[in-house]
Formats: C-alpha cells, sequence, structure tokens
C-alpha cells in the first residue's frame, strides 16, 4: 500500500478470529491506521483482498473536528441505527442506544449538546454509537490517547467486553500498558515485525526495532519520537507498563507463524472473522 512514493504499508496477511482484542502498536507513520482504514473498506489495496464477517464500526482518531456539528448526544447516538431518513426507530434500536448509552456511561449526557463535550466524553459517545450499531467488528483508532483517566477505564473495559461477547476489536495504540491488555499484538513499522501474544511481541529486541532504536532506561521504555500523548508519565510509570521483569525473550524465530512457502498460516474462518490481506 503506497501513499505516493512512500510505502504506507508492506505486504500484509493476517487472519482475526472471534473473541479476539487486537492491538496495533508502532511508531507515528508505521501503517496503523492504514491498516484499519483497509480493513474498514475506506481505502481499497491495490492487490489483495480484504474480507470481513458481519458488521464494521471504525472510530477513527481527531474526533475534536466535529466539535462544530449542532447535534444533542442522544442525535449522535441513534446514527449508530441509521436505516433511513424516514424510518422511525424500532423498540431493538432504542434497546440497542440504551445499553451502548450505559456501557459508555453517556446516558446522562444524552440531551447535551455534542459540540459541548470534553474530549473524552465525545469519545465515549462516538464508541458507545459504533456499539449501538450492532457491529460485531469494532475498529478504534488510537481511542484512549489523551483522555481523562475515567474515560480511558470506560474504554478499555468496553473493549475487554466486547472480545469477550464473542466479537473483534482491533485498536491501534502508542500505549504499552493498553496493548498489553489485548490477546494479540501485531507489531508494525510499514510491515508487520511481529504477531502473536503481548508477552511475545512486547519484548525490548522487536520494540527497539519497530521504535527505531528510541529507547530509555534499562527496562527498555518505548518514548515515541512525537512524544504521544499515549506514553505520559515519568520513566517510572512507564516501566510498569511494559513489565519486563528484567528478562528477554531469546526469539530467533519470525514472530509471523509462516509455513515454509512464507505464507502466513491462516486457519478457517470462524463467524465474525476479520482478514486482511495487502500488496
Amino acid at each position: 500500500m503506497h501513499w505516493g512514493p512512500r510505502v504506507a504499508l508492506a505486504p500484509v496477511d493476517l487472519d482475526i478470529t472471534a473473541g479476539s482484542s487486537v492491538a496495533i502498536v508502532g511508531a507515528n507513520g508505521s501503517g496503523k491506521s492504514t491498516l484499519l482504514h483497509l480493513i474498514a473498506g475506506l481505502i481499497t489495496p491495490p492487490d489483495g483482498t480484504v474480507v470481513t464477517s458481519g458488521r464494521i464500526a471504525l472510530v477513527a482518531q481527531h474526533q475534536h473536528h466535529h466539535g462544530w456539528m449542532p447535534l444533542s448526544v442522544e442525535e449522535v447516538l441513534r446514527m449508530g441505527r441509521y436505516r433511513s431518513w424516514t424510518a422511525p426507530l424500532r423498540r431493538t434500536d432504542r434497546v440497542a442506544i440504551d445499553e451502548a448509552a450505559e456501557r459508555l456511561e453517556v446516558a446522562d449526557l444524552r440531551r447535551r449538546s455534542y459540540g459541548e463535550l470534553s474530549g473524552g466524553q465525545r469519545q465515549r459517545v462516538l464508541i458507545a454509537k459504533a456499539v449501538a450499531s450492532g457491529a460485531n467488528i469494532l475498529l478504534l483508532d488510537e481511542p484512549i490517547t489523551g483522555l481523562d483517566l475515567p474515560s480511558q477505564a470506560t474504554i478499555l473495559e468496553v473493549i475487554d467486553d466486547h472480545a469477550h461477547r464473542g466479537g473483534i476489536v482491533l485498536y491501534s495504540t502508542h500505549h504499552l500498558g493498553e496493548a498489553r491488555r489485548a490477546s494479540r499484538v501485531v507489531l508494525l513499522a510499514g510491515c508487520v515485525l511481529a504477531d502473536g501474544a503481548p508477552d511475545e511481541v512486547l519484548v525490548p529486541s522487536l520494540l527497539a526495532e519497530a521504535f527505531g532504536g528510541r529507547m530509555v532506561a534499562a527496562n527498555a521504555i518505548v518514548v515515541d519520537e512525537h512524544h504521544h500523548h499515549g506514553l505520559e508519565g515519568s520513566v517510572a510509570d512507564l516501566a510498569a507498563h511494559l513489565d519486563v521483569h528484567g528478562h528477554h525473550h531469546g526469539h530467533d524465530h519470525d514472530h509471523h507463524h509462516e509455513h515454509d512457502d512464507g505464507h502466513q498460516v491462516a486457519p478457517s474462518s470462524p463467524p465474525n472473522t476479520a482478514e486482511a490481506a495487502s500488496s
């Protein structure tokens, strides 16, 4: 996948099964947003295919530019159940909206203007809209970056719960503590450097490769070149996110789990799966 002469994302072969939460980790420009947009169908790969089963909802970055919208929170939530301008909400629609509003703790905001909300409140409303839509595949682009701690905690709980209910969540992040909550981590640097369990992927050697060697302290804490908001706090605070425990994983093998023919092993796809292949 190219943006002009620049390679945004080299060929990728991923198979994601139901009940998965997948953290997509990498420095700025590593292809995280590109991968999410490919899966969402907003970008067409020049080669290869993207196959999904079920409904998809994407919550993109930089939602502050929607602050001008003259809409109430209730109207934004209803967009998740939109069928046509004239179709009234059904009882099932109202139940889905009510449940999503409660899960994201925005039920008390429904009469407020969306444009008057804080950044954390807006993000929770948008994720509630995505949940209310009934999508089984949630794509979240840096969902907790720069948010207040209560909003972060609520969103992370919803991510865990959605996967536990049999859905799929893919979310991009620079935050290692956030990534460690996932059942699977995909580490990007314009290509897939590693793909596997958090303890296998979030190790100093691979993180140093992904982030260009920008590491501080002996326990290998990543500091992005743009000092991203997702990595706030002191080195001591960040040490808890990496949680290396003083050991290193001596992985000389490839974390892509490939066949001898160079292609990633892709098990047969059960209901609610997402497969992405890009060239």
